[in-house]
């Protein structure tokens, strides 16, 4: 048996997403004119409150686009340190946009309105100006984190007090809505961009949304077009994100249900010296041995996962692992010495 915990960008198309895929309506989404792809737009632009939206082949590109939009050259945003945005998008922030990063410590990756308030610059030709903040929700590096919207309201407020716009990177957003119960119509309130990615935890094949106002979103075409992102008959992957967000989104619960389930046994363990709360769909564990030893004894019981530091390694729970898996994977890791 093989088990790919890597991450849950590894999940393949179901039969019902397939089917949607080769049925879609298809147009020059370049001009405008995909109607499956114009569909998930307004779909999620609704579903969160916002005017508009834009459909991109990754959640980096909808990311890069955002902060683009919502800062200058020579400006200054704010993120925790663990940030995707920061640590995993290949430095974009400063390629693509020219603008500087200020990095915060939070809690498992999450920031609160105290901590970002004594990191805005005042005005002085010797700092960068601070324009933006940008959050990450669930957290990757903090194991699955969330931000419930009681966290997000002060950070927003204090956002627009100082003239900061405010950008959420959706990655697993819909995780986050399965654990802390918020609406997503609520979120539109609070940010001026939001990246849905619906290739994580949805298990659509490809593609994010940049959701904001149509003033931003009318830029942002601009932009996705010189970073070569704009697509043609797109409708065919937009329809894999449709079928995702009518048929998957309530399963959420059974990846978190996994992965407490797969903590709770890793915190057992004599191998194992820490295991991070599993709130979601991923989970975050330190072994005694360097992580790459212990990944390669997985991998010899056909257990696949990603160490993320010296002796960390990354569980990510998806669709494509069924209950009898999560057994098998509870049963091995009993018997790794």
């Amino acid at each position: 048996m093989i088990v790919d915990l890597r991450s849950d960008t590894v999940t393949k198309p179901t039969p019902g997403m397939l089917q949607a895929m080769m049925s879609a309506k298809v147009g020059d989404d370049v001009f405008g004119e995909d109607p499956t792809v114009n569909e998930l737009e307004n779909k999620l632009a609704a579903m969160f409150g916002m005017e508009a939206g834009m459909f991109c082949p990754s959640g980096t590109m909808s990311n890069q686009i955002a902060i683009k939009c919502f800062t200058q050259p020579l400006d200054e945003l704010i993120a925790d340190q663990t940030a995707h945005v920061y640590r995993y998008e290949g430095g974009g922030i400063a390629f693509n946009s020219g603008v500087s990063t200020r990095l915060l410590h939070g809690e498992r990756g999450i920031l609160t309105a105290d901590m970002i308030a004594p990191e805005i610059n005042e005005e002085n030709i010797h700092f960068p100006h601070t324009s933006l903040v940008v959050l990450e929700n669930t957290v990757n590096k903090g194991g699955g984190s969330c931000y419930t919207l009681n966290d997000i309201a002060p950070i927003a407020e204090l956002c627009r007090s100082k003239g900061l716009k405010l950008h959420l990177d959706g990655a697993r957003i819909f995780n986050a809505l399965a654990h802390t119960g918020d609406k997503a119509a609520d979120y539109g309130k609070y940010f001026d961009g939001i990246s849905v990615c619906l290739s994580k935890g949805l298990g659509a094949p490809v593609g994010s949304v940049l959701l904001a106002d149509k003033a931003a979103i009318k830029y942002a075409r601009r932009i996705r077009k010189v970073l070569g992102g704009g697509m043609r008959q797109a409708g065919f992957l937009a329809a894999a994100c449709i079928y995702a967000l009518d048929h998957h989104v309530a399963r959420l619960k059974i990846d978190h249900a996994h992965a407490a389930l797969l903590a709770a046994e890793l915190a057992k363990l004599p191998w194992v010296s820490g295991v991070l709360p599993a709130e979601t769909n991923i989970v975050l564990f330190d072994t005694v041995e360097p992580a790459a030893t212990v990944a390669k004894k997985l991998e010899d019981k056909g257990i696949r996962a990603v160490p993320t530091g010296a002796n960390r390694i990354r569980f990510v729970l998806h669709l494509d692992i069924s209950p009898e898996m999560v057994e098998y994977v509870v049963e091995n890791l009993k018997s790794l010495a």
